[in-house]
């Protein structure tokens, strides 16, 4: 341990990997099925037969602080941890972040992409774009020396770039047989402050921007954030080691992103 941070060993994060690996290879298994007409709940499902039943794994979000559901499905103005629901039916130009945890042999992989539902308009597809850019820019300067703030201002500075705002009450975390250990990735920051980074950390890096105001609101059933403004809010997450050379991505997803750039 470090300042209280956990510090893996090259075993540790290969575990990670796996456990990661895991997460992304969800991510593309369901790609196919986001479609107009489904229903998010039939993704949560067909997603939790994937984790149990072709990986072997533990779907990490079911009962984790009471959360009902395996995967978190938020669409368009929702910011996060939106609850996936019989009732609610994607729709062509939907935007809609999954997000996913699995355990594997103790080990969390964590990870979350965006989704078109047939063709996006053009501000919700620069939003994602831009979001997509955001965790990128972030993911680059992680390296030995750098500090959390270096991450959080190339992260804002994107943002900012294309007039979007950056969410402020949800962070990235610390992940490896805990599934949030201590370590907060704020998404935006100062070059040069904040927590220096050394190798042997394993974090996340999930970016929300919004189209309008980064203002959010809670909805009542206690998990669904929303944007106060009711604007648009897109999400991407992966899961980062630190390594003695810069930054491994540990929960590369399978195929790429089609027109996205690579990690």
């Amino acid at each position: 341990m470090a300042r209280g941070i956990s510090i893996k060993s090259a075993e540790d994060i290969g575990m990670a990997r796996r456990a990661g690996g895991l997460a992304a290879e969800v991510l593309g298994m369901v790609a196919p099925y986001v479609v107009p007409g489904v229903s998010t709940e039939t993704l949560d499902r067909i997603c939790r037969d994937h984790i149990v039943n072709v990986q072997g794994a533990i779907p990490a979000n079911v009962g984790y602080l009471g959360y009902p559901k395996t995967i978190l499905t938020s669409v368009n103005q929702v910011v996060c941890h939106g609850i996936p629901s019989p009732d609610r039916i994607l729709k062509k130009g939907d935007i809609i972040n999954i997000d996913v945890a699995v355990i594997k042999d103790g080990w969390f992989g964590d990870t979350s992409r965006m989704y078109f539902v047939g063709a996006p308009s053009v501000l919700a597809r620069r939003l994602v774009e831009t979001t997509y850019e955001a965790m990128l820019a972030g993911i680059r300067q992680v390296k030995p020396g750098a500090t959390l703030g270096d991450i959080g201002h190339a992260i804002q500075s994107v943002a900012h770039r294309e007039h979007f705002s950056v969410v402020r009450e949800y962070c990235g975390h610390g992940i490896g047989q805990v599934y949030h250990e201590e370590l907060q990735v704020l998404h935006y920051g100062r070059r040069g402050e904040g927590l220096k980074l050394e190798p042997g950390m394993v974090f996340t890096i999930e970016p929300m921007l919004n189209a309008g105001k980064r203002e959010t609101k809670q909805l009542p059933d206690g998990w669904t954030v929303v944007t106060k403004d009711r604007s648009l809010s897109a999400q991407w997450e992966h899961m980062v080691a630190v390594t003695p050379e810069g930054y491994d991505v540990l929960t590369a997803w399978p195929g790429g992103t089609g027109a996205y750039a690579p990690v």
